[in-house]
């Protein structure tokens, strides 16, 4: 398997080459994307093993390649377009999948020859056309699948979808548009999958979705029964019955909704990470109406100080757009001076891209792209100083590390201020008798603006 680091949207992501035989037939699959994309690809992963097809490492000879492509940033797409193509010249049987497939006149207009096309989420669709082209032969008396199911990441934490869509209508966003509103699954649903995860040997649950603050809103919260206990279809009930399975459980995307607030307790008693990944976008009140942010009137610097004041400990993740149509220096200094106080732990920035389809596009003012890169090297200056600061506070604690990677010179792993790919990482060098997944304990001896290092506690 060979990765591809990418970045789209909010996330760190990775791009996965996986290469799937039977007997004489070979299937390729290529997963690029967000963290949902990626949970797309394992289940068609495991629907397809279910049915025969075998994993291997190696991309020649396949017989057919599935693509599932990013759509969102246009720079995302080119890059889907270009694993397209090379799926084309290396193979020339391939089908397209992913949020890049809601645009299948683009695709066949570069590659006419794609065997087939299909949208986002559309898993049935995929197998089927995989089957049209090389039907699998499958011995219905062999299970080929672990109870958790094909996964792609590292065997020790995995990303948890619990619903898919999205009811905001952000200004600059086409995702309901690609992937659709709010549909979220059942809360037994979600802990069954959790509880096969968690009994495979996964340490760390990654909780993903577009709005995970609004999970459930489309079930009227609706109560469904797991392990002979009813659990609704709410965040706050939801993780706190993921915090009862005994492993790292990490939100991503929570809009600051006021329910929110509701979280901080379950932290407090480490039922879940005090970890928030919360898409702020900007500081401006102006540029956020613009963007038609959800909750974007709360007074959410003065939320940040009662998380604070109530949880020391809370890791503050985010990201920013710079270079927003009608997005003054005004507006700029203005997100400057919000990030100064709300002295965020984790932040990423990109620059405005127009996205086809998207009302922002609409907006007149357009920042010249000389202006976008200028405030772009000025916000991460800004937070470069705010995160060194944040993270030397850390030297002298005694943290938690989970292990990601152990070679000859250490191991690294991650504290719960980090999830995989997207934040810092802990290095034990030195320290080469553990292995993936293992929780240790470790004090902090240095920091730079963004990684720790550390050496394992005597009790570790």
């Amino acid at each position: 398997m060979k990765g591809i680091v990418k970045v789209v949207t909010h996330y760190v992501v990775q791009g996965y080459n996986l290469i799937m035989t039977i007997n004489s037939s070979k299937i390729g699959i290529v997963s690029l994307g967000c963290p949902k994309a990626l949970v797309d690809s394992e289940r068609i992963l495991s629907k397809l093993r279910a049915e025969g097809y075998e994993l291997s490492g190696e991309y020649n000879g396949a017989d057919l390649v599935v693509v599932n492509t990013c759509g969102f940033l246009d720079t995302a797409k080119e890059e889907s377009l270009e694993a397209i193509g090379e799926a084309m010249q290396e193979n020339g049987r391939v089908i397209v999948t992913g949020c890049l497939g809601v645009e299948e006149e683009r695709i066949r207009k570069s590659y006419p020859r794609v065997l087939a096309v299909t949208g986002p989420h559309q898993y049935e669709a995929v197998v089927e056309a995989v089957h049209d082209a090389l039907p699998p032969p499958h011995d219905p008396f062999q299970d080929l699948v672990p109870p958790e199911g094909i996964k792609l990441t590292p065997r020790h934490y995995a990303y948890l979808k619990i619903s898919e869509g999205c009811n905001n209508r952000c200004s600059f966003c086409i995702i309901p548009h690609i992937r659709g509103n709010l549909r979220s699954r059942a809360a037994n649903d979600v802990m069954y999958e959790a509880e096969r995860l968690t009994n495979a040997g996964v340490r760390e649950l990654l909780v993903i979705s577009q709005d995970t603050s609004a999970y459930g809103v489309d079930l009227k919260y609706a109560e469904s029964v797991w392990q002979d206990r009813k659990v609704k279809a709410r965040i706050t009930e939801l993780a706190e019955a993921l915090g009862n399975l005994g492993v790292w459980v990490r939100l991503h995307y929570i809009y600051p909704y006021p329910h929110v607030d509701e979280l901080l307790p379950l932290m407090a008693e480490r039922k879940i990470l005090p970890y928030l990944d919360i898409p702020f976008q900007h500081g401006s009140p102006k540029v956020l109406k613009a963007m038609r942010r959800p909750a974007n009137r709360e007074k959410i610097l003065d939320r940040i100080a009662r998380w604070r004041h109530d949880l020391p400990d809370l890791a503050l993740r985010s990201t920013f757009i710079v270079g927003f149509p009608g997005e003054t220096e005004k507006d700029f200094e203005e997100l400057l001076g919000w990030l100064e106080e709300a002295q965020l732990d984790r932040v990423g920035c990109f620059k405005y891209e127009p996205v086809k389809g998207a009302p922002a596009n609409e907006i007149k003012d357009i920042v010249p792209e000389e202006v976008k890169d200028e405030r772009w090297h000025r916000f991460m200056e800004w937070q470069r100083r705010i995160s060194v600061k944040r993270m030397m506070s850390k030297v002298g604690r005694t943290i938690e590390v989970i292990i990601d990677d152990v070679d000859d010179k250490g191991a690294m792993g991650r504290s719960h201020w980090d999830a995989p790919e997207i934040d810092g990482r802990v290095f034990l060098n030195g320290d080469t008798e553990l292995a993936l997944g293992d929780i240790v304990e470790a004090r902090v001896e240095d920091a730079d603006d963004y990684d720790l290092w550390a050496i394992r506690t005597a009790g570790g």
